[in-house]
């Protein structure tokens, strides 16, 4: 009587560690996947493959779509940059050097908005001590010919009729060009440059504090119109650079981008592009100067492939892109598949075939389970 339970005991036995594609004694198929599942136990079995039961998958929140075969443009993916734009942004310089002073608000930070033509700081000339009192003396002589002058012409005005007229006016003549010379003089000892905010905007980078010595050409001040920016994509293929039709923001799905052009010459052999980007709708541009971006350029001609959400597509061991197929109520197969991104959000794979069930939320997860 024990020989009868043995044989039934054994193969339940193989069935619940068989792998997949594993038969039994009489040739009946048997499948690891319906034994892991009945314990609810999240398991990766030696095929690759991984077990989620259904209470799991809910827990995780696995969303998945069939892939449907479509035409898709074509598109390739740019390394680019954020850049300022040149009619709404610039750049606050020092032209002498010296010394900075506060403006009547203080000194901007990064972030502060400012208007067009607000004095954000003063910078006060320092010359050397001989510079200086090589000033001081012109300045003392000017003075000295200026007083000499205004007496010479009150003296020529008190003989007006016996003095000619031109003898007159030439010396009020000299004393209005000693007093301008005087009030040059006046204004270049402890001269001040006045930095003026180029245009209306946020400070976008502020290098300076108080007392700080400054030399000529020294950049002091960006101000930037967050609303107003571009993207600088690069491309070593002139062709690619001549047949973008369009282009979004990989990771960004609020920001729209516009094509300026691509320039006709190559620097560090490779060739710019620019975009003007711009928040869709009522989305501010959350976007930094000098920020690394991913460009997706829609190009002229057109592919055939499944289109999915980019989340759909995860690494496996191997670093090779992967979608995760359902191939049954509980069972995730992993399929190597070639994608390209098709826009902000969604990419273009080839691969899998066209009806089945693809894995579009939750694949990074699944690809955790061990």
């Amino acid at each position: 009587m024990k020989r009868l339970f043995v044989l039934p005991l054994l193969a339940l036995a193989a069935a619940a560690h068989a792998g997949p594609g594993a038969h039994g004694p009489n040739g009946e198929h048997l499948d690891a996947a319906p034994a892991a599942a009945s314990a609810d136990v999240l398991a990766r079995l030696p095929d690759g493959s991984v077990v989620l039961p259904m209470p799991a998958q809910r827990r995780l929140q696995i969303r998945t779509q069939l892939g449907e075969l479509s035409d898709a443009a074509a598109s390739v993916e740019l390394p680019a940059r954020v850049v300022m734009d040149p009619n709404s942004s610039g750049r606050v310089q020092t032209a002498t050097g010296g010394t900075v002073h506060p403006g009547p608000r203080g000194l901007p930070v990064p972030g502060q908005r400012v208007r067009k033509g607000e004095v954000l700081a003063r910078v006060v000339f320092q010359p050397s001590p001989l510079e200086r009192a090589n000033q001081r003396a012109q300045l003392a002589e000017v003075r000295a010919e200026l007083q000499l002058a205004r007496q010479q012409a009150q003296r020529l005005q008190s003989l007006e009729g016996t003095v000619a007229r031109r003898e007159i006016e030439a010396a009020q003549a000299a004393v209005q060009s000693l007093a301008g010379r005087e009030r040059a003089l006046a204004g270049s000892v402890g001269a001040a440059e006045a930095l003026l905010a180029p245009v209306d905007g946020v400070i976008a980078r502020a290098d300076v504090v108080a007392g700080q010595v400054v030399e000529p050409r020294d950049l002091l001040f960006e101000v930037v119109d967050p609303g107003r920016l571009l993207i600088e994509a690069t491309t070593s293929d002139p062709a690619i650079a001549a047949g973008i039709v369009g282009a979004a923001l990989l990771g960004h799905p609020g920001v729209e981008l516009k094509l300026l052009g691509a320039a006709r010459s190559l620097r560090d052999g490779a060739m710019p592009v620019s975009f003007r980007a711009s928040g869709r709708g009522a989305l501010p541009l959350a976007l930094a100067l000098g920020q690394p971006v991913q460009v997706v350029a829609r190009l002229a001609g057109s592919l055939k492939g499944v289109v999915l959400p980019a989340d759909a597509v995860v690494r496996n061991a191997a670093n090779e892109p992967v979608v995760w197929l359902k191939t049954s109520a509980e069972r995730f197969v992993p399929q190597p598949v070639r994608a390209q991104p098709l826009d902000a959000t969604r990419v273009v794979v080839q691969g899998v075939e066209p009806g089945v069930r693809v894995v579009v939320q939750g694949a990074n997860l699944i690809a955790q389970i061990r």
